[in-house]
């Protein structure tokens, strides 16, 4: 059995897309920095603690929350919590084309999102939970850079989206 840290899972589950695949059997554990997410550890993924060893990391929608000179610390835990081998899944906004107004670049489940919302965070959230602001940002460059300089190797950068960038790297 594979197992995977959600890393800042929020209350959305894993993507279909790394659950089971291939039949293969899969545990999610789920670490969220909110109690009220109801994750399984809560911690922030600055300091995770001693949680164990995963064979994924996965984290979406959650380096952005945090300041520029702490996600290498972010990084640098979940290469410690990697068994050798595995694989970091980074999502993030692609800031890319991206201006901070008020003109929609997306509709959401949630509702549309603007270039404001995309820099900062989601306002109608933000407004009832601190730790939805966003504190910084990625484009191509920026998120392949950080996580090569954690030391992920080989680092495979994709679009997941029109306005999503993923980085995936492996624990040497």
């Amino acid at each position: 059995m594979k197992t995977i840290l959600h890393a800042g899972c929020g209350r959305s589950p894993l993507p279909a897309w790394l659950d089971g695949q291939g039949g293969q059997q899969i545990k999610e554990v789920r670490l969220d920095i909110d109690a009220r997410c109801k994750p399984d550890i809560v911690a922030g993924i600055t300091d995770m603690g001693d949680i164990g060893e995963y064979d994924a990391v996965f984290c979406c929608h959650c380096l952005e929350h945090l300041y520029p000179q702490d996600v290498p610390k972010a990084l640098a835990e979940f290469k410690r919590v990697l068994r050798p081998g595995g694989v970091a899944v980074v999502v993030v906004p692609d800031l890319e084309n991206v201006k901070p107004t008020d003109d929609v670049v997306y509709e959401s489940p949630a509702g549309p999102i603007s270039g404001f919302d995309m820099y900062y965070g989601f306002r109608p959230w933000v407004a009832t939970n601190p730790y939805m602001a966003h504190h910084g940002g990625f484009v191509r460059a920026t998120l392949e850079k950080a996580v090569t300089a954690a030391g992920f190797e080989p680092v495979r950068m994709a679009n997941w989206s029109e306005v999503d960038l993923v980085a995936m790297g492996v624990r040497p």
